[in-house]
């Protein structure tokens, strides 16, 4: 089968396409047909080994490789039909068609992957196609966790750092389906896509600093590492939450003191990814909203 190959970490340049051997089922696999799978920001940095946050780059490190990648093969987030499944799989047939993660298995560049039932996976939304099921895992997923930890009412105000990526976009919509006033951050060439799917404002970071706003939120959700926690934590209410997606060990020790010491409450828990929230997901996407 074919897939898309690296053996030493790089640049895209590093990537090939190559004949390499067709996996097989273990008892408690599945064989997947590949017929999307989401190029992500995380393939990027695994490919190339740069992380933007460094707390975790020694870790890291001894799970992909040191010198050079463990596995060549890179795709987190994958669509595609089951071919054939181990002699202890129950919860999908063959023919079934799924989305969901390969988690640290990876494999998503490649005709044909495995992966075991267990992990985060279900049937694709019937009213989407397979490459919109593979664009759909990430970015939902992480929102979806967040969005919950947000907890918005109807009339809330949140603001979103990094609207424009796969997270963000995803949160605009939930946001608004919960009845939110969106104020939507990125690059200016995102402002009619984002005020499409739903914001109420938006601010063009090239043009402007966000933190000269002097609006008042009840949520900032921030996906942008270089964002000034201090700034995020001045236009929240006096009971406001800030949510971090990318947050730094200087973030994590303002967090706790934070929530120690103020009203306010900071948050940075990472996302799940769990098969009751790919489910949630689907049903959200299925029902329209």
């Amino acid at each position: 089968m074919r897939a898309v190959v690296y053996t030493k970490y790089g640049d895209p340049s590093v990537l090939s396409t190559q004949e390499v051997g067709k996996p097989a089922p273990a008892p408690n696999e599945l064989l997947v047909e590949v017929h999307a799978t989401e190029v992500t920001k995380a393939d990027c940095e695994m490919r190339s080994f740069n992380f933007p946050t460094k707390l975790f780059v020694v870790p890291l490190r001894l799970v992909f490789g040191i010198t050079k990648p463990k596995k060549n093969v890179l795709g987190l987030y994958f669509a595609g039909e089951v071919a054939a499944v181990g002699s202890e799989v129950t919860r999908f047939n063959v023919g079934d068609k799924i989305f969901g993660s390969s988690q640290l298995k990876l494999g998503g560049y490649a005709e044909y992957l495995c992966v075991p039932e267990h992990y985060t996976l279900t049937t694709q939304p019937k009213n989407i196609s397979h490459a919109e099921s593979a664009s759909l895992t990430l970015g939902g997923l992480n929102a979806l966790h967040f969005m919950n930890l947000a907890d918005l009412k109807k009339g809330d105000r949140i603001m979103i750092i990094g609207a424009g990526g796969s997270i963000g976009l995803h949160a605009v919509q939930m946001a608004k389906a919960a009845g939110a006033l969106v104020t939507a951050v990125d690059h200016g060439r995102k402002e009619d896509m984002l005020r499409q799917i739903g914001a109420d404002d938006f601010i063009d970071y090239t043009k402007q600093s966000f933190s000269n706003n002097a609006e008042k939120y009840d949520v900032i959700f921030n996906m942008i590492v270089s964002t000034p926690f201090k700034s995020c934590i001045n236009m929240l209410n006096e009971k406001g939450l800030y949510l971090m997606g990318n947050p730094t060990l200087s973030d994590m020790i303002q967090t706790k003191l934070t929530n120690t010491f103020s009203t306010k409450r900071a948050n940075f828990s990472f996302a799940s990814e769990t098969v009751t929230e790919l489910e949630a997901l689907r049903n959200k996407v299925e029902s329209g909203d």
